[in-house]
Formats: C-alpha cells, sequence, structure tokens
C-alpha cells in the first residue's frame, strides 16, 4: 500500500476529499506517495486556524520564535540526505543538486531564526515639542502562499520562515506536481513547538486551493511563484480586495560571452546556467548572447561539453542531467524545439527524447545556433534544457539585446574587462547580475526578485523578507 498524506490545519492532520499519486518522473513506475486533495472547505477551515492563531502568535516572545525556526533549520539539515533523495524522486533533479536544496532549506530557517531578534525599529524627535516618535515593524496577518515545482524545498522555506519569524500565520498551497517536500516540510514544523494554527497545509490543484486563497477574505497578503499569467491574474485579484502581494515570475535570462572571455569559465557557467536541474529555473540562461570573434569557438566548445553530459535517472551516481519534471512540460519543450526549427535556428545538439533503463520524461539538453532576438525560442520561456546562442558583434549590441525582453530576473556576463563587467553591472536590465558566474545560484541570505515581468511587489529573502512580512507603524506619545 502506497502511503497517504492528509493536509495539516490547526495542528491536525486532516483526510482530503480524495488523494492523488505523486510519480518519480525518472521511473513513472514509482509512487513516491498519494497526497491529500483539498476544495474550498479546506481553504476555510485552514484560514479560520490562523486567523484563531494570530492574535497570540502575533505578539509572540521573539525568543520562543527562534527556537522554533531554529529547531526546523536543525532537523532539516540533519535529515538534508533524506530530504534530498525525496525531492530528487518526485521532482527529478540530481541527487547533488537536490541534497543542496534541502540544505539551502535548513540555513534558511536557521537565517530567519536570528531575523526574530534583529527586527529593528526607529526612535525619532518629533517637530513638535515635547512628543516622541517611535517607528515598529508589525506582522501582516495571515499569508498566503503558493509555491512552484522546480524548488519544492527550498522555496516554500523562503516564504515560511520569514512569514513565521515576523510572527504571521501562514496557509501554504505547494504545487500539486511535488507536494511531498511541502508535507515533510510540514510535518517538521507541526513538531517545531509552533503553536496550532500558526502554519497550515491544504494540497490540491491551484485552480481550486490557490483561487480559494487568493479570494478569501480572512487572508491578508498573498506570496506567490510561478508563471508570469498566473502572476497577473494574482496582481489583479488582491488589488481588487486590497491584499498585499508579491509575486516572482518567469525569466529569459541571457548570458553573455565577450570575446575577451576565459573559453573554459564561459562553456562551464553557460552549461550549468542553461542545463542543470533539467534547465527548470526562474534564474536559468536560455539565452546565450556571444559576440562575433568568440562565436565559433564557443559554440563548438559547447557541443563537446554537452556531449559529455549524461542524462539519467536522478537518483543515479553520476548523472548530470535528470529527467523534466513532467508529460505536460516535456510536451511544452518539444513544441519549442520544433519552433526554433521552423523559425530557421540551426539545431546545433540535442533536441530528441530519450530513452534509459526506467520509463521516464528524459530530454538531450539542446542548443540552437545562429538563431536572432526576435525569434520565439529567444522571447518565450521554455522552462527546459533548451537554449539558443546568438551571435552580436561587439559589447554594446549585447548589452541591448540582452535588455531586449519583458523580463529582468537574472542577467550573466563572462568577460576579464573590469571596464565590460562594471558597465554591464549597472546596466543590465535585471534584479540579479552574475559576472563570471551561473546565472542561476543565489544565497539565501541576500535580495532574490528581478524586474520587469519578473517580479511584482518587494523582494524575497534576506533582510529584505520584512518589507512584504511586516507593515510598519509609526507611533506618537506626548512625554
Amino acid at each position: 500500500m502506497t502511503a497517504q498524506h492528509d493536509h495539516l490545519i490547526g495542528g491536525r492532520w486532516l483526510a482530503g476529499d480524495g488523494y492523488a499519486p505523486n510519480r518519480n518522473p525518472s521511473n513513472l513506475a514509482d509512487v513516491v506517495g498519494e497526497y491529500a486533495q483539498g476544495k474550498t472547505p479546506q481553504v476555510d477551515e485552514a484560514v479560520a486556524a490562523a486567523r484563531a492563531a494570530f492574535p497570540a502568535w502575533s505578539v509572540s516572545n521573539i525568543q520562543a520564535r527562534f527556537d522554533a525556526l531554529d529547531k526546523i533549520g536543525n532537523e532539516i539539515l540533519a535529515r538534508k540526505e533524506e530530504l534530498g533523495e525525496l525531492l530528487a524522486r518526485e521532482e527529478g533533479k540530481t541527487r547533488p543538486e537536490a541534497i543542496g536544496e534541502a540544505t539551502r532549506a535548513g540555513y534558511i530557517f536557521k537565517f530567519f531564526a536570528g531575523e526574530c531578534l534583529r527586527l529593528a525599529g526607529e526612535t525619532l524627535a518629533s517637530v513638535r515639542p515635547g512628543i516622541g516618535v517611535e517607528v515598529t515593524r508589525e506582522p501582516v496577518g495571515v499569508v498566503g502562499l503558493i509555491t512552484p515545482w522546480n524548488f519544492p524545498i527550498a522555496i516554500p522555506a523562503w516564504k515560511i520562515a520569514p512569514a513565521l519569524a515576523y510572527a504571521n500565520c501562514v496557509v501554504m498551497k505547494p504545487a500539486d506536481l511535488v507536494p511531498g517536500c511541502a508535507w515533510a516540510l510540514a510535518d517538521i514544523i507541526q513538531r517545531s513547538g509552533i503553536p496550532s494554527g500558526v502554519f497550515n497545509l491544504v494540497m490540491g490543484r491551484g485552480s481550486v486551493i490557490g483561487e480559494a486563497l487568493i479570494q478569501h477574505k480572512g487572508v491578508d497578503a498573498i506570496s506567490f511563484t510561478g508563471s508570469v499569467e498566473t502572476g497577473g491574474r494574482i496582481a489583479q485579484a488582491c488589488a481588487a480586495s486590497l491584499k498585499k502581494v508579491q509575486l516572482e515570475m518567469g525569466g529569459k535570462n541571457p548570458q553573455v560571452v565577450l570575446d575577451d572571455a576565459d573559453l573554459k569559465t564561459a562553456v562551464e557557467l553557460s552549461v550549468q546556467s542553461a542545463f542543470f536541474s533539467t534547465g527548470q529555473r526562474c534564474t536559468a540562461s536560455s539565452r546565450l548572447i556571444v559576440t562575433a570573434g568568440i562565436y565559433p569557438a564557443y559554440v563548438e566548445a559547447m557541443k563537446q561539453r554537452m556531449a559529455g553530459l549524461k542524462v539519467d535517472d536522478a537518483l543515479k551516481a553520476g548523472t548530470d542531467i535528470g529527467p523534466v519534471s513532467s508529460q505536460a512540460q516535456l510536451e511544452q519543450d518539444l513544441k519549442y524545439v520544433e519552433i526554433g526549427k521552423a523559425e530557421g535556428a540551426t539545431l546545433a545538439a540535442g533536441g530528441e527524447r530519450l530513452k534509459r533503463g526506467t520509463d521516464g520524461f528524459y530530454l538531450a539538453p539542446t542548443l540552437f545556433t545562429e538563431s536572432t532576438p526576435a525569434m520565439r525560442i529567444n522571447r518565450e520561456e521554455i522552462f527546459g534544457p533548451v537554449a539558443s546562442v546568438i551571435r552580436v558583434k561587439d559589447y554594446e549590441e549585447a548589452l541591448a539585446v540582452a535588455n531586449d525582453t519583458p523580463f529582468g530576473l537574472s542577467s550573466g556576463i563572462a568577460t576579464t574587462s573590469l571596464k565590460h563587467a562594471t558597465h554591464f553591472k549597472r546596466h543590465a536590465q535585471a534584479g540579479l547580475v552574475m559576472v563570471n558566474l551561473p546565472t542561476a545560484g543565489v544565497d539565501y541570505h541576500v535580495p532574490f526578485g528581478g524586474r520587469k515581468g519578473s517580479s511584482y511587489g518587494p523582494r524575497e529573502q534576506g533582510h529584505y523578507a520584512q518589507e512584504f512580512f511586516t507593515t510598519v507603524k509609526t507611533a506618537y506619545t506626548l512625554a
């Protein structure tokens, strides 16, 4: 019998209206578990539990919050290999990448444990004699968290941890494709000493659970990571009901390679950015913008490096790239391969579905060359191991092409020129800029977010998370 996993509502594990199998994309015969499917009544119950818990939790002792979050972080770190294996099974990241993500989640909780003790205010003099002014931060209230499938433990962690650190109550809806890590995290949180109702987990379809959270009058704020289309609808709904909203959405991230770049460095960071984690990262580089002088050598070196990549079961030792996460995502990736060929780009490597020892969603890493900025493969987010090379004449054209996108999450440059690196850091229209580093890969203690169509609202992670999860109060006192 496959284990069934229930919702967590008001401190109790409650059965769903049904259960859906969570399948391993490396091996479709492997069912990770069956996870409860919720409906609107479960959302109503979770929000009610969160609202009931909020009055006490919102003024809870900062040491108690520190202790709980630190305990959560410690357990995640102690179980990082077990949680990493679960992540690899349900999402398809390689085991080393998955263990790394679980480790990051643990450190996120430990960082925000410290933030419980670091939340500061200001004491100011008034322009009126005899009056004092205090500026403090207080929790927003009940926060709905809607998380994506591509980082099934790290992104929930970087939303849950600050929400709890700043004394909010939470109702979380994980991506229905990857409920396993979210459930494991909820189980750890449940045993941390956090009071019942402060954290609630409701699983199910986004069109049902997510929509109910967004529309619920008892929810004060929504933090969402996912597609641009869905994010836009959420922004409109939250504006109509005056909810605070934070959105992290898509990317079409550029990786610029200049003539003066170290070729080996440029190729390695390009491969990591475009293809590792099966290209399923919002910070992945899918546009490789290369100046004319290094273009031939770069393309040849990329093809050689890609030929050595091992695509296989995410849990196998030596696997570089695991499967695509789902049948729907595989079909989308293959559709864009056909679009790229139809547009006139040259398919230089990959592009075909692969067969391995188990039935899974395996796709060869794909590289297009001789592409142009106007092609759909260079305008639309593919979200898979598919990248295209754009030839440009010089740095100025490279920067212009890099910025010619409705997105603005991450942007990278490979160069040995301090002049160009410095100019690029200032003029790249992105929230994250990488110099001689992969575009995908960020620290847990610094702000994360983008510009233009990639992000809306305050930044996530680090000290800047307080901008979303708290509200400012100004108090005046007559001396």
